[in-house]
């Protein structure tokens, strides 16, 4: 299909054929025909990005300028760029476009929600990028392609390489994004994932000036109408957990909170496909035996071109991406009702918080903001302790204004709507990672279901003595003793001392917070001995 508005009508000058708007069938052939990945058993392509398996943050930049000056939270995640640079470097990606014997671009919708959604043209050098982004992204209709008129561009480069020196980078990646200029220029990495987080760093700072909170969660509905929102860091559970068959998926990863609907910012999935197993998840381990699904890095048999989820020999992060109407019911228009529920997810790998806690509105802007999860001890040698990690907003790296304007609208949304919030641990039980044993997924559903349902407002609760958050006592279904960690380790004194180093970790990370939140919030951090 032809483009609406030319690349000439944008300043681009190529002499590359035009692959415009295919659809995926014909995409997967390009990237076939190209040698860019390969047919799986089943029909899943399955590509390889190369030297970069995840995204490269120290390789960012945000161009410093008028615009962006007092709106950019300026620091080691939104690194500042000179708008001279970014000249040079524009100025230099176009003039490499000009030699492209080919480029495919796609036309597609930033948001489902038609009020708050943003239209974004992505170029791309290789036919299985454009085939992700055409996957993540919402695909317009042909009608709404006829009338397409682009406002933000991608510009994806695997084979260009950034000069330090006149580019202001780091090294020869680079990711550029100039708000004023409206353009992301992406350069030397073959990781898709940038794309997809760039769309979310730029809904990340335009939809706050319009009231509406972008969010890095996953969303459903229960068959009741009322939406639950995860929130959570890798390896929590976000898109597992929300991808329950009995509720409508709206969607697994970024969403915007209105006035009027929580919706997807979406048209696909991008999960994680490490130790995948079609009894642990099979709605996902489903969409890797469809056609259209895209798999990165992970091992396949020559021979039989079955899959090996276990395989880590490439990376841990091996992904598949495919659009969300591959998992069974999902939400037709990739919105839903404001939330009824707000659920937190976190890995706590020290074994100390509980599998379910209730938060106050104040509480739950704390956790918001701290983010916490707990990655379990590495390979590094003397490394044998889990590791805390905050990311603010569950999304630190996505988020380009300060954390206090995103905690403030959570704060604000909650208050508005009444959603009622939890804190949900998917970590470790009966002591921290090596001693103890992970949450049971058949606990963390049935507390979630009774929290979403409405049943567990109806139990007792107590207050946790470390965290001041309220715990349930006793829930129909689930032992008691989970319930309250302190009870699950052998070692009464070692939780002690444990839960009270986790605690200290939260007020030192708070600390940087404490001057932009108010009193309620203060109030609501964990007490340290």
């Amino acid at each position: 299909m032809s483009l609406n508005t030319p690349l000439e009508a944008q300043g681009i000058e190529t002499g590359a054929k035009i692959h415009s708007n295919l659809g995926t069938a014909a995409l997967v052939e390009h990237a076939l025909a190209n040698g860019e990945g390969r047919l799986a058993a089943h029909g899943p392509l399955v590509v390889d990005t190369g030297r970069f398996t995840g995204r490269s943050v120290k390789d960012k930049f945000v161009v410093r300028d008028e615009k962006t000056e007092d709106t950019i939270n300026w620091g080691k995640i939104n690194q500042p760029m000179s708008a001279e640079h970014f000249a040079n470097l524009k100025a230099d990606m176009l003039d490499a476009l000009k030699g492209q014997e080919k480029l495919y671009v796609a036309d597609l919708f930033g948001g489902s929600q038609p009020e708050y959604r943003v239209n974004v043209r992505v170029i791309n050098q290789l036919a299985w990028h454009n085939l992700f982004i055409r996957t993540l992204l919402v695909r317009p209709t042909e009608e709404e392609l006829a009338d397409f008129e682009p406002e933000y561009t991608i510009i994806n480069l695997p084979s260009f390489k950034a000069d330090p020196e006149r580019h202001g980078s780091v090294s020869d990646t680079m990711i550029a994004v100039s708000f004023t200029e409206k353009l992301i220029l992406i350069a030397n990495t073959e990781y898709s994932g940038e794309m997809k987080k760039g769309v979310f760093g730029l809904l990340n700072y335009l939809l706050p000036e319009q009231g509406v909170m972008p969010m890095h969660c996953s969303a459903n509905v229960g068959a009741d109408g009322k939406t639950a929102i995860f929130f959570g860091l890798s390896g929590t559970g976000k898109t597992t957990l929300s991808a329950d068959a009995s509720r409508t998926l709206i969607g697994d990863d970024e969403h915007g909170w209105s006035d009027s609907a929580v919706f997807n910012f979406e048209g696909g999935c991008y999960a994680k496909m490490i130790d995948l197993s079609a009894e642990g998840e099979p709605e996902i381990y489903a969409t890797t035996k469809m056609f259209g699904t895209i798999l990165e890095n992970v091992a396949m048999d020559e021979q039989t071109r079955e899959i090996d989820f276990t395989d880590t020999s490439k990376t841990e992060n091996t992904r598949g991406a495919y659009p969300i109407e591959y998992i069974p019911n999902t939400s037709e228009k990739n919105l839903g009702p404001v939330p009824s529920n707000v659920i937190m997810l976190t890995a706590d790998a020290f074994g100390v918080l509980p599998p379910i806690a209730r938060l106050t509105p104040d509480q739950a802007m704390y956790y918001f903001l701290s983010g916490y999860t707990a990655k379990v001890a590495g390979t590094e040698i003397g490394v044998t302790e889990p590791q805390a990690t905050f990311s603010t907003c569950f999304g630190a790296p996505f988020m380009p204004r300060h954390p206090s304007v995103y905690g403030n609208l959570l704060k604000e949304r909650i208050a508005q709507g009444g959603a009622q919030c939890w804190l949900v641990n998917t970590g470790w039980t009966g002591g921290q990672y090596g001693t103890g044993s992970r949450m049971p997924i058949k606990v963390t559903r049935a507390l979630l279901n009774a929290a979403l349902d409405g049943s567990l407002n109806n139990v007792e609760f107590r207050k946790d003595e470390n965290f001041g958050f309220e715990v349930p006592v006793a829930v129909p279904g689930v032992d008691s003793q989970i319930l309250d960690p302190r009870a699950t380790w052998s070692d009464k004194e070692e939780y002690d001392r444990t839960a009270q180093k986790l605690v200290q970790l939260f007020v030192d990370n708070f600390a940087d917070f404490e001057a932009h939140v108010d009193e309620g919030v203060r109030k609501a951090a964990p007490t340290a001995a």
